[in-house]
């Protein structure tokens, strides 16, 4: 018998078993139809855009860039709620001059006044930082500069919308030596994470923002992360305290998604009930093109009241006309 008959059998067959089971069992069949009909009834709380290193400097294509990706997010046919923004948005605050770094937090501030009009809330990269590459710095110190040019009391925090708990945390953590930096949130930051979590009510979902993928995939493929045939994933480019966290998130089933960026490349992994998106980079390679198979980007995420999310990616045009 052909395969198309085949299919059309089984499927038939399949009718009279669910009609039968339908009969059998009405009750059952019906809680079913209801969790279907809820699901495709679910209600989009929030519209939210997430640009995430943008890396911009004084320049004719970091500038007009940054200015292009701000215009498609403000002017999207389907209107955003407010802009998060992942953390390094300058190019680079490593060890350059104070008087470089100040230029490159005035053409960014400037580009955001001038071409955003939404509310945007920021999380801290390393390249926003002063003194990762120089151990002798005080890293507390330069944080504190960042929060200054970001307008942020502290370098976590965070904000409810429309049934949505937003907790914006802080992935870098120093150390001194080369690259002076690693992921993970310190012990004072964990204990306000747990209690923040703690009282955010069981009904409310929350969304967690980073800068360094606490779960990413694409980390694999950054770099040179295989030698020897053997993989070595850098606790620069995940977060190291990883396993403690989703511990910690297992105990909480409200928790429904975390956005990070710093890998430059686009992933998304599902694991234990939450969704990690890793949302790519505003700059590709950092203004030069694609970084290995991604064009510059940014994300929108639709959040649902049901505690679902869905993420769309915008490869916008960056180049300058």
């Amino acid at each position: 018998m052909p395969l198309k008959q085949n299919r059309k059998s089984f499927f038939k067959t399949l009718g009279i078993i669910g009609a039968g089971t339908f009969l059998s069992n009405n009750v059952f069949a019906k809680r079913d139809l209801f969790e279907v009909e809820k699901s495709l009834a679910s209600k989009r709380s929030l519209r939210v855009a997430h640009l995430t290193d943008i890396h911009v400097t004084k320049g004719k294509i970091p500038e007009s860039g940054m200015a292009n990706v701000l215009n498609d997010a403000n002017n999207l046919s389907d209107k955003l709620d407010f802009i998060i923004n992942g953390g390094d948005a300058i190019m680079n605050a490593a060890s350059l001059s104070a008087n470089h770094i100040k230029q490159q937090w005035n053409v960014f501030n400037n580009i955001l006044k001038n071409e955003n009009a939404l509310p945007i809330y920021h999380c801290i990269g390393n390249h926003d930082i002063f003194s990762w590459a120089l151990p002798d710095k005080n890293h507390a110190e330069e944080k504190h500069k960042t929060l200054i040019e970001y307008g942020l009391q502290k370098s976590y925090y965070s904000f409810s919308k429309n049934g949505w708990k937003f907790i914006v945390l802080d992935s870098i953590h120093g150390r001194k030596s080369v690259p002076g930096y690693f992921g993970k949130i310190d012990e004072e930051q964990f204990l306000w994470l747990e209690n923040e979590l703690k009282n955010t009510p069981s009904d409310q979902h929350i969304c967690i923002v980073t800068h360094i993928p606490i779960l990413a995939v694409c980390v694999l493929f950054d770099s040179s992360n295989n030698s020897n045939n053997s993989w070595n994933v850098p606790d620069n480019a995940l977060h190291s305290d990883a396993d403690r966290l989703i511990e910690l998130f297992y105990r909480y089933k409200n928790i429904k998604a975390c956005l990070s960026g710093h890998i430059h490349l686009i992933d998304h992994v599902s694991y234990l009930g939450i969704d990690y998106y890793c949302n790519g980079a505003v700059s590709g390679s950092w203004w030069k093109g694609n970084y290995k198979q991604f064009a510059p980007s940014f994300s929108t995420i639709d959040f649902f009241e049901d505690g679902t999310t869905k993420r769309a990616n915008h490869f916008y045009n960056w180049k300058v006309a």
